[in-house]
């Protein structure tokens, strides 16, 4: 394997032949299905520059790329990025799964946390390079809230499905 070019938080590198990121200073990403009592989903809103547009997504963030924690865990990472790009804390967390994110161009392996019992303890926006606007989206009528902001050009990230899916498993799951 080597590196091909290596910037501030990705390197390129090919291994095998085979070209794909790989990022630097992290160990890993963390994405929250966070639903407070009411029955809402707390997505974020934001501009991505890759994309050119904006984007809806579950709040998610790096493990490990916080210089005094670069041995964060995936659950204490999940905690404090939440509270940072929503201003939501959760009493109950439990981790859902975890999965390449993008398996023919990167190395990264994303970790769902479901998030439950959700308190607000601030604004929430993310850190200073980050303009988040926070979506509290009640389930109940989140397809029509989703497809309004696709037809106005904001793209939805497919995470945000697989959280719905997550919510509705739990729903039906037998109860022990």
């Amino acid at each position: 394997m080597g590196t091909i070019a290596r910037g501030r938080f990705i390197e390129f590198v090919v291994r095998d032949g085979w070209e794909y990121i790989r990022r630097v200073r992290a160990s890993g990403v963390v994405s929250i299905v966070g639903t407070t009592d009411e029955n809402a989903l707390v997505l974020v809103e934001q501009f991505r520059i890759p994309l050119g547009c904006r984007t809806i997504e579950l709040p998610s963030g790096l493990v490990g790329d916080v210089q005094s924690s670069p041995d964060e865990a995936l659950e204490q990472a999940a905690i404090r990025e939440l509270e940072e790009e929503t201003g939501f804390r959760a009493r109950h967390w439990m981790p859902l799964t975890s999965g390449p994110s993008q398996s023919g161009a990167s190395s990264e392996v994303v970790t769902f946390f479901r998030a439950t019992g959700l308190l607000r303890v601030g604004t929430g926006g993310g850190d200073p390079t980050e303009n988040i606007t926070v979506l509290v989206t009640p389930l109940d009528g989140i397809d029509a809230v989703l497809n309004e902001k696709a037809a106005a050009g904001v793209l939805v990230d497919p995470k945000v499905y697989a959280a719905l899916y997550f919510i509705h498993s739990e729903k039906h799951a037998p109860r022990q």
